[in-house]
């Protein structure tokens, strides 16, 4: 090699500093060797020098390589939240990312042990195809939660040359999961109201039964301890209190509408749909002081499907108190409290009692007979007069005939259950006596009351919590009428009517919705396709009784 040629320069990656066997003394005078005993050494080497070869074994040509992407896309390292090391066959961290360096030892050392666990499994020819990723999770001594992946890198000799680790802190996510499932299982006892205790209760002691459930979940699982649920009056535009907790008295000073201006955030949400958080209540244009020492507020609406039945707003004694994920869980636990509302009949203006037609039916019939007999006792006491004794036997009569009276009117008087009057005995219906019926519907409470409803009259009765299994249910048997709700999670209540039809185009179909909703105008196609019926939701049980009896009297012709 003469003078004018420059050295050839090699960096020689040694593994635990032992040189490779047979290839020293070939290098000889004719290159300049650089020997590195580690991968940081021979890093910082490349950094510092320029070399024209790098002589070691395939994987640390790799984890150089991971290296120099790294160095050339420091941004893009440091963006990335979860943290990222490289374990070599030793069991050692070749690399890392600057956010698991961040991580304690403990950490650290659970990624080295489960990805040096990793290469156990490299062995009897090879790996499993569903041995090449793994999961775990690992929860340290200060109680936070950790969820780690580990990948193989693979040779093309099917062996693992180093295993690259993936973790991340999911501690809150679990929290929040946790408290998800937390409020969706509140949310199905917060409507699980027996039907028998409900049927026993007026209006205020229903009212009074919610309010307790409502304040103890948001307590418990939100921490809310201040707020007021507003119900609208489709009517008046009116915000009607109906639940409050550690809010003053005065709130219910407040006539409060829906409307975006001069009504509070309580209005302002009513008028749009839209929750709304006040994170100072001092510099804010919607706010109405409501509790004294209040500093911010969260208020979100009440949606039944896609009608706004009224407003949850929470308030605290702490500047900004409310972010984004607290809206977000009251909008979902808003939900359920507004299925409850509805289904207690909380919605109904003038919060009272409704009495049974029964009642009103025969008092109409007893009134005029009752009279009669009073007015005639009457004028007989007047022509006995001196007859002590029988004046006093007419006088008992006359009590006799009120008590009659208003006995009759108090035991056929009923109060008013999840729909329209409670359900009565069972009896034979003539017309439905022995139909098998099929209902969907995903809200239990409605489900398990139709089926009571018509089992009393002598149906025999197939529930469906959803509409796949209302369609699955049509393809095991026939039905002799169908009763579904319009929507569902999973299949609506067109596509039940279709299957329906499908399975026997004779078999008739009811289907139920309420406030009017119809999504893709199902009740329009269904109605061309032959629906026999609607129902909006709330109806009596008259109502459902006479729109299945013509149902299935219709069908039969």
């Amino acid at each position: 090699m003469s003078q004018a040629q420059r050295t050839v320069k090699i960096l020689r990656i040694r593994q635990a500093g032992q040189p490779l066997a047979g290839t020293d003394s070939f290098f000889g005078d004719h290159v300049d060797v650089v020997y590195a005993d580690t991968f940081d050494q021979a890093h910082h080497m490349l950094a510092a020098d320029i070399y024209d070869f790098i002589l070691a074994e395939p994987e640390s040509i790799h984890t150089l390589e991971r290296a120099e992407m790294v160095q050339a896309n420091p941004e893009w390292v440091e963006a990335v939240t979860e943290g990222i090391g490289i374990v070599d066959q030793r069991g050692e961290l070749v690399w890392a990312n600057p956010r698991l360096i961040g991580f304690s030892d403990e950490v650290k050392g659970f990624l080295r042990r489960e990805c040096g666990n990793a290469f156990d499994t490299n062995v009897d020819g090879g790996l499993k195809p569903d041995q090449t990723s793994r999961r775990v999770c690992f929860m340290s001594s200060e109680d936070r939660v950790f969820e780690l992946t580990t990948t193989p890198i693979i040779d093309i000799d099917h062996e693992i040359t180093q295993v690259v680790g993936v973790i991340w802190d999911v501690t809150r996510a679990r929290q929040r999961q946790q408290q998800l499932a937390a409020i969706d299982s509140a949310g199905r006892e917060l409507i699980k109201l027996d039907t028998e205790q409900i049927a026993k209760l007026d209006v205020p002691e229903r009212l009074a039964l919610l309010e307790q459930k409502i304040v103890h979940y948001l307590h418990e699982l939100m921490h809310f301890d201040n707020f007021t649920i507003h119900v609208l009056d489709q009517k008046s535009n009116k915000l009607r209190l109906a639940v409050t907790s550690g809010l003053p008295d005065t709130v219910e000073d407040f006539d409060l509408y829906a409307s975006a201006e001069g009504n509070g955030t309580s209005g302002y949400v009513a008028s749009t749909g839209k929750s709304y958080v006040c994170r100072d209540v001092t510099n804010d244009p919607h706010y109405l002081r409501g509790l004294d020492e209040a500093a911010s507020s969260l208020t979100v609406p009440l949606r039944l499907n896609d009608q706004l039945i009224g407003v949850l707003n929470v308030e605290s004694m702490t500047k900004d108190a409310f972010d984004e994920e607290d809206q977000q869980l009251a909008e979902r636990f808003g939900r359920d409290i507004a299925t409850a509302l509805h289904m207690l009949d909380l919605m109904v203006t003038e919060r009272h009692t409704i009495r049974g037609q029964l009642g009103s039916d025969v008092k109409a019939e007893i009134t005029a007979p009752l009279n009669d007999i009073l007015t005639d006792v009457e004028n007989l006491i007047e022509d006995y007069i001196g007859h002590d004794d029988l004046r006093l036997r007419l006088n008992k009569i006359a009590e006799y005939a009120t008590t009659i009276r208003d006995s009759i009117k108090n035991v056929t008087s009923s109060k008013r259950a999840i729909i329209g009057r409670g359900v009565g005995p069972t009896r034979n219906d003539p017309i439905l006596g022995g139909k098998h019926i099929l209902i969907a519907d995903d809200e239990s409470m409605i489900r398990d009351t139709v089926k009571d409803v018509l089992t009393g009259v002598g149906c025999k009765v197939v529930t469906a919590c959803c509409g796949q299994e209302a369609i699955d249910h049509l393809a095991e048997k026939p039905f002799d009428l169908v009763l579904s709700d319009i929507r569902m999670p999973d299949r609506n209540g067109y596509e039940v009517f279709a299957a329906a039809k499908d399975a026997n185009v004779a078999t008739p179909v009811i289907l139920m919705t309420g406030f009017g909703y119809d999504p893709n105008h199902a009740i329009v196609r269904a109605r061309r396709e032959g629906l026999a019926a609607v129902l909006f939701k709330p109806f009596k049980v008259d109502q459902l009784i006479g729109e299945i009896r013509s149902a299935v009297k219709n069908a039969a012709k």
